[in-house]
């Protein structure tokens, strides 16, 4: 009864409420949800409970003669378990025997296969037997044996040489027996008395199991409770994850948009510096233009009057003198290279593209970029704004589902049948413990009555030890049996009423042993060893077994569906593995607790809300069109039409045509060529003249317009446009391209990536659902109402039923067994050894120098007395008689 109570406890985890739910089950793929990266939630641990019963029992000293006993039994019956034995037998007789249905072939094979498998046991039955019947037969005419003087019975002891050795062997031997029936009568009494001691286990495993029952039967429903509850965890978090859906769903929306969006932003955002980059080099060339222009012109000035002024100094009569004449046409010849090189005056003027690029400066685009920026940005807050309406339904909808489980835990009347069960523990343990006085009286009576089959054979062994001791102590070598003393008489006569409660009490003590040995042996071998190696499990969970229209028992008692695939054995197996009693009975094909959380969880309502899931992204603008004519106005500023080539052409050529110091210094040298007077000097002056129009004019000019690097500037501000000319209109296209590529990406294909990461966001959500639905199921098999408990029971059954009682039966049979086989011997020995310990009527006479033995009754007859067969004996020569007690010669013809 309290399996069907106890599965009660676990009905409301894994019942479902009604066929209807099967209609709107639509569980996600299982296989899609484990693809999706999911949060890892901790759901805690299933309160759990320590069960106390530990069934196992370790026998102690005794174990030794139980593991002894375990071997002879295998001796006696080395077969394997007859387990399709047992089955064809109680297959084929399901209906019991009828008339001659016994004698129909099938049933005499099986006769025959079970006394060839409990053969060894009717052998040593039948030879117990014999020794029940056989041993009063032989007592009783060992008895009247006695009475005739045979069998011991003459009280005359013949004299023999070695009877000192056979007195001493006899003796040996009767201790060695005695001691080894001592051995086998205390191993009797112990195996009797830890019967005795174990009764009290056997009530602390009932308490224990009692206690575990009671343990399982109130944390099972806060189990259920407690894997209830979590559904909150997951609930939780999926409303945690739909309040950041602006920033999970839109972040990932914007991540995937971001690799085509912000590339064209950026471009868009590197043209404005290209503005101002064109801009600065623009106004560069403006202002370095004119530095040049004004700078050049004063150079001119100085340079032609310089040159005039050293014209009119060679056109000295100085210079016609014929050594100097060379020198001053040679310096005449050089007066054409104090001119300017380059002429900036000439280069085209810039101020159109300037003013051109200054109206599209006016246009702030780089705003414009931001405006796109931010708009891009704003996804998060789109989708948020977008799908704030989701929350407030699926939160209603979670709460609905939640609402669901915990109604379904409390559909079945758990707290009265909790109740029901407790109360029935409660009742069954007072009513066990009512019948613990009759059990400890009735094992007092069963004591008693081993008690006192054990002092059957104490007592022989008390008659054994009692006369070895008075028959050693008495005894005398130097008496003759005629003379022996009181003490070994009755020595002698202590074994022999050893003997007579050996004959007594042999047959009945072998009774005992035969009776226990048959019903302890066979329930040894055929109940508790294949219930210690569980195939005792395979006879019971063959089909067809208990009931040939019923397929498995077990779950045709508790479900009536014998065709469920549910046997003991995996039961057992479950339970000893402390697993869920929904695993250990497979609830789940009955009561499927997952498929009820798979359609409550994962309803249709909820899935759709989930796929209603949209974002329109098509009000983002990237870029205004003022800023795309703003592009298109700087692609048009006319850069591109400056004639680059010829700036670069006077740049090139250098602002005068000789080097003015390199000049001054040559000039100087040739004035030092000439003799010394007014027109060396005139040179000199006009050297140092060149020297300082090259320091005031073109030093200072360099110095204060930056000539040098202007001209380097000049030279890169040129290349610089004329790259930019080159490249703007290819620039500008490319980024209204990427732009409006942009801008078609949300707003046409942005619906498939809105799509694609809304579907990974739902089956984020959704596997926190399939994380909760998994780690109820792993609860529900092995962690809530784990069974150990009914493993617990079938293990101390087998602990009480076969380790306390039927090992101890079988030792006591084993130890009172041996010591029946041994009280043969004993008897043997003990009438053996009597003869040197009992006073003799007679004894055998010994002639000292002839060394002649002579027989005779009693020394009154020893010389013919009163005698007549001493009268008719035939005299002697050699013969001569002692005045000692005698048997009389036997003579041929007698």
């Amino acid at each position: 009864m309290w399996w069907k109570v106890g599965l009660v406890l676990v009905m409301c985890s894994g019942l479902t409420s009604s066929e209807a739910r099967e209609e709107h089950r639509d569980s996600p793929p299982r296989n899609t949800m484990l693809r999706a990266p999911v949060e890892t939630l901790d759901f805690g641990f299933v309160p759990s409970v320590v069960y106390e019963t530990h069934a196992f029992y370790e026998p102690g000293p005794i174990g030794i003669v139980f593991q002894m006993v375990h071997a002879f039994l295998y001796v006696v019956q080395p077969n394997p378990f007859p387990k399709d034995l047992i089955v064809k037998m109680v297959q084929q007789n399901m209906g019991g025997i009828k008339g001659d249905d016994y004698k129909k072939p099938e049933n005499v094979v099986l006769l025959l296969q079970a006394i060839y498998y409990e053969l060894g046991f009717i052998v040593l039955s039948v030879l117990g037997l014999v020794f029940v019947l056989f041993m009063p037969v032989v007592g009783l005419f060992f008895c009247v044996c006695r009475c005739c003087e045979n069998c011991g019975g003459e009280m005359h002891q013949r004299q023999k040489k070695n009877g000192d050795c056979l007195k001493g062997f006899y003796m040996a031997t009767l201790i060695a027996t005695s001691v080894f029936l001592a051995v086998g009568v205390t191993i009797a009494y112990a195996a009797n008395q830890n019967i005795t001691n174990q009764i009290k286990s056997t009530r602390r495993l009932v308490s224990s199991n009692i206690r575990d029952l009671k343990s399982f039967a109130n944390y099972t429903p806060v189990q259920i409770d407690y894997v209830s509850a979590q559904y909150t965890t997951a609930k939780n978090k999926v409303l945690s994850d739909l309040d950041n859906i602006g920033n999970l769903l839109g972040g990932q929306i914007h991540n995937q948009l971001e690799r085509e969006v912000v590339p064209a932003l950026d471009n868009a955002l590197r043209m404005t510096a290209a503005m101002r980059e064109t801009k600065e080099s623009l106004e560069s060339v403006t202002t370095t233009l004119e530095i040049l222009q004004e700078g050049t012109g004063r150079l001119q000035i100085s340079l032609q009057s310089e040159r005039a002024s050293l014209s009119n100094t060679l056109n000295d009569p100085a210079c016609s003198n014929g050594d100097v004449t060379h020198t001053c046409n040679t310096i005449r010849g050089t007066l054409s290279q104090l001119a300017l090189s380059a002429n900036f005056h000439g280069l085209p003027d810039v101020e159109a593209p300037l003013a051109n690029l200054d109206a599209v400066l006016k246009t702030d685009l780089s705003n414009i970029v931001q405006k796109g920026y931010s708009s891009f940005n704003n996804t998060p807050r789109l989708v948020r704004e977008q799908t704030k309406e989701i929350l407030s339904e699926v939160k209603g909808l979670l709460d609905k589902s939640g609402g669901e489980i915990v109604a379904f835990t409390k559909m079945f009347p758990v707290e009265p049948a909790l109740e029901n069960f407790t109360k029935f523990l409660t009742e069954s343990q007072k009513n066990i413990e009512a019948y613990y006085p009759q059990i400890d009286q009735l094992d007092f009576y069963r004591w008693i009555g081993c008690v006192v089959i054990c002092c059957m054979v104490v007592l022989v062994l008390t008659f054994n030890f009692l006369g070895l001791l008075c028959g050693s102590c008495g005894y005398d070598k130097n008496t003759t049996p005629t003379t022996r003393g009181c003490l070994s008489n009755t020595g002698g006569n202590l074994l022999m009423a050893s003997v007579g409660f050996s004959f007594i009490f042999s047959w009945l003590l072998m009774g005992v042993v035969v009776t226990s040995f048959i019903v302890g042996g066979n329930v040894e071998k055929l109940v508790c060893e294949p219930l210690a190696n569980r195939q005792i499990f395979k006879i019971i969970d063959t089909p067809y077994m208990v009931h040939p229209a019923k397929k498995n028992f077990l779950p045709g008692m508790l479900f009536q569906d014998p065709n469920i695939d549910l046997t003991m054995g995996s039961m057992y197996r479950d339970c000893y593995e402390n697993h869920g009693l929904y695993s250990a009975l497979q609830l789940e094909t009955s009561f499927n607790f997952n498929k009820f959380l798979n359609a409550t969880v994962y309803n249709l309502e909820l899935n759709k809300i989930f796929n209603s899931v949209s974002v329109d992204l098509q009000g983002m603008l990237l870029l205004e069109q003022e800023g795309k004519d703003n592009l298109i106005d700087f692609a048009n500023t006319g850069v591109g039409e400056i004639d680059y080539q010829a700036y670069l052409t006077e740049v090139n050529k250098g602002v005068t045509v000789v080097d003015l110091l390199s000049y001054a210094n040559e000039l100087e040298a040739q004035a030092d060529q000439l003799p010394r007077g007014a027109l060396e000097n005139a040179l000199k002056g006009h050297a140092s003249s060149i020297r300082q129009i090259h320091k005031e004019q073109v030093v200072p000019m360099e110095q204060a317009t930056k000539f040098v690097k202007a001209r380097g500037t000049l030279s890169q501000s040129i290349k610089l446009l004329q790259k930019t000319s080159r490249e703007l209109p290819i620039k500008v296209t490319n980024v209204l391209n990427a732009i409006e590529a942009a801008e078609y990406l949300i707003a046409n294909n942005a619906s498939h990536v809105v799509k694609q990461e809304a579907d990974k966001f739902i089956m984020k959500l959704l596997g926190y659902f399939s994380q909760y639905t998994e780690w109820v199921k792993h609860s529900l098999e092995m962690e809530v109402a784990q069974c150990k408990p009914i493993s617990n029971i079938i293990d101390s059954l087998e602990i009480v039923g076969c380790s306390f009682i039927v090992d101890s039966v079988n030792t006591f049979w084993f130890g009172l067994g041996g010591c029946c086989l041994l009280l043969i011997p004993s008897i043997i020995l003990s009438v053996k050894l009597a003869k040197f310990y009992r006073r003799m009527d007679t004894e055998d006479v010994f002639d000292d120098s002839l060394d002649v033995v002579v027989s005779g009754y009693h020394s009154e007859s020893l010389y013919g007395i009163n005698n007549p067969v001493m009268s008719s004996y035939p005299s002697y020569d050699t013969m001569r008689w002692y005045p000692r007690a005698s048997a009389p010669p036997r003579q041929p013809d007698w």
